[in-house]
């Protein structure tokens, strides 16, 4: 298979920037949703794919946890980029010029500040990396992006202001997901598994379901809860838990959670990431 990477939106978007980062030997390939970089792989036009899950200012991205059990791709990595937002101007341009700076909704409520301080007034637009892309055809000195370095790079950009961020933690968690799952021993290094389970439809099931990893020592990192079918009673739950299914700890706590769920899925285990052993995940 070829070494492609596909990610959700325009080049220069932030999930580009993360494939480039971190997977610089592969061809980054932009996709229109996330569905379509699902596709990408599960059809195998991409070997793997990229996809933001939460950001440590915006919260969850919560299309992704109703594609993760349903996608039939496996998670074999995580990776945390720093965001850091640049004032994108065409060339010429300087920062006194600009009275307009258009980007993604969320993208501007993370500069929303700076922009204040620097007398610019914000544009939404549907991205922004395509943002960045029609301040390059549009030619107006007046009108800047904000956007990533990477797009300044791609549209031929000026960066006018660099890391123009209100808050310096701004940083977002990615997961790698491929065809086939790591399948790699336990041994002495950090994992992560991460799962989706149905708990049953009787009194106290989800404390019941999560007793085991009580008992059993394991630390659950995230748990997410969203409701499927349509129904306000079907509800399925997302979990990160440190561990490897191999250790006995964690396949005891398992097999109590499957004992009191209609639904237990395993949708991968994986290195722990740097960030969380370092405890600022």
């Amino acid at each position: 298979m070829s070494k492609i990477i596909a990610f959700q939106g325009e080049e220069g978007a932030y999930s580009h920037l993360a494939c480039s980062q971190y997977y610089p030997d592969y061809e980054a390939l932009p996709c229109a949703s996330f569905q379509a970089a699902f596709n990408a792989v599960t059809s195998g036009q991409a070997a793997l794919a990229m996809i933001p899950v939460e950001n440590t200012l915006a919260g969850r991205v919560s299309d992704i946890y109703h594609l993760l059990p349903e996608g039939k791709l496996h998670i074999i990595g995580e990776q945390y980029l720093p965001i850091h937002h640049q004032l994108l101007g065409i060339k010429g341009a300087k920062l006194e010029d600009v009275r307009i700076a258009r980007s993604h909704a969320m993208a501007l409520g993370q500069v929303r500040k700076r922009l204040i301080k620097m007398g610019i007034a914000p544009m939404e637009d549907l991205d922004t990396a395509g943002a960045a892309n029609k301040v390059s055809m549009r030619g107006d000195k007046s009108i800047a992006a904000v956007a990533s370095s990477l797009a300044a790079k791609l549209y031929n950009l000026e960066v006018l202001a660099e890391n123009i961020e209100d808050e310096p933690h701004n940083t977002t968690r990615f997961l790698v997901l491929s065809p086939d799952p790591l399948n790699q021993p336990a041994g002495d290094k950090p994992w992560v598994t991460s799962l989706v389970f149905k708990v049953r439809n009787v009194p106290s099931a989800l404390y019941k379901a999560l007793g085991g990893f009580a008992t059993n020592g394991v630390n659950i990192t995230k748990l997410e809860s969203y409701m499927v079918g349509g129904s306000f009673q079907a509800t399925q739950f997302y979990a990160d838990v440190e561990g490897h299914p191999d250790d006995a700890n964690l396949a005891l706590a398992l097999d109590e959670l499957g004992f009191f769920s209609t639904k237990v899925q395993i949708i991968g285990t994986y290195p722990a990431h740097q960030i969380r052993l370092d405890g600022t995940s």
